[in-house]
Formats: C-alpha cells, sequence, structure tokens
C-alpha cells in the first residue's frame, strides 16, 4: 500500500468447497488484502472445531473470507473467480468433498455484492453454459469464526502433500493460466 493512501476494504465470504483450494487461489489475486479460512452460517455452536463442521450437522460452511480493495479489484471479478475455481451446480459436493459444509455460496455483508451475484447467476443460467443450474446460495453473513491456525495458509505451507499436489495444485495451475490479468 503506497504512502498516505487511505483503502476503503470491502468484504465478501465465499464456499467452493475445500476452504484450502480457495484461499490458495484469492491469496495470488491483485487487490486482495487478506484471506481467511473459516466456517459461517451455521447453528450450533458458537465458535465450531473442524471436527464439528465435519460431522455435517451444524449448518456450517467451509469458506474463505476476503478482504479486497475495490479500487483494484471489483466484487464481479472476484466472483468471476468463484465461478469458474468450482463446481456451482453441484450440490453439498466439490469432488471427493461431500456434505453441507462444502456447499457453495456466497455470503455478503453489502448488498450491492448480492446484487452482483445473483445478477452473475441469472447471466451463468441463461447462458446454459455449465448445462445445469447453479446451486450457489446466496445470503447474508449471519456468523463467522476463523478456522484453526493449522488451516490457515494451507497449500502455501504444505504444498506437496498429497490432496495439496494431486487437487490443489492442479487447480491454481489452472487458475493463473485463465486469469493471468487478476495475479498479483
Amino acid at each position: 500500500m503506497g504512502r498516505g493512501i487511505i483503502v476503503k476494504e470491502s468484504f465478501i465470504t465465499l464456499g467452493a468447497g475445500c476452504f484450502w483450494c480457495t484461499e490458495a487461489v484469492y491469496s495470488q489475486v491483485k487487490g486482495i488484502i487478506s484471506v481467511e479460512s473459516g466456517y459461517t452460517n451455521g447453528q450450533q455452536p458458537a465458535r465450531p472445531s473442524y471436527e464439528q463442521v465435519c460431522t455435517g450437522t451444524t449448518g456450517y460452511v467451509e469458506v474463505v473470507r476476503l478482504g479486497f480493495d475495490p479500487s483494484l479489484i471489483s466484487a464481479a471479478e472476484i466472483l468471476e473467480i468463484f465461478f469458474t475455481i468450482h463446481d456451482p451446480t453441484s450440490l453439498n459436493r466439490q469432488g471427493a468433498d461431500a456434505g453441507t459444509q462444502y456447499r457453495s455460496g456466497i455470503y455478503v455483508e453489502d448488498e450491492s455484492h448480492r446484487s452482483i451475484a445473483q445478477s452473475l447467476i441469472h447471466e451463468i443460467d441463461s447462458s446454459g453454459v455449465l448445462g445445469k443450474p447453479v446451486v450457489t446460495e446466496v445470503q447474508s453473513l449471519r456468523n463467522y469464526w476463523a478456522a484453526e491456525d493449522y488451516h490457515q495458509r494451507y497449500f502455501e505451507q504444505h504444498p506437496y502433500q498429497g490432496y495439496c499436489a494431486a487437487v490443489i495444485g492442479p487447480k491454481v495451475a489452472k487458475f493463473k493460466q485463465t486469469f493471468q490479468r487478476l495475479l498479483s
């Protein structure tokens, strides 16, 4: 950040399956100020653990909460990436990760982001490009809890771990090829 420049940071929270994958992609995007893995929009308990969320009974979603500089990247560009890096037509599943905690979701704190998300979903569905309707939920962010420290920057710290090498690495490579203009 330059000297004397005050940035009004905006936030959006995204569920696109495993938060390690989503965090690995967005941590490389120009204009993204912060990326934090966490859990959102669940019922009980407050401050859930990874193990509790994995039971599928808490209502929480694995997400990343993004802080971004809207003068460098728009919410529409962030959502363009989102709809490309996961399957938004798959209900409660991304690849081998299955359960309600892996559902596709956009959780907004700014109502303009809701409008952008709904417009993009309508555009995708109308085009028929995905062959099936988008099942991504668009909701207000009701609650959010940061995931445990060992989940933060997971891919960065464990690039050769089995899941990272087999799933996250190829996803990040595809993202970089598709979105070169948005790389930091």
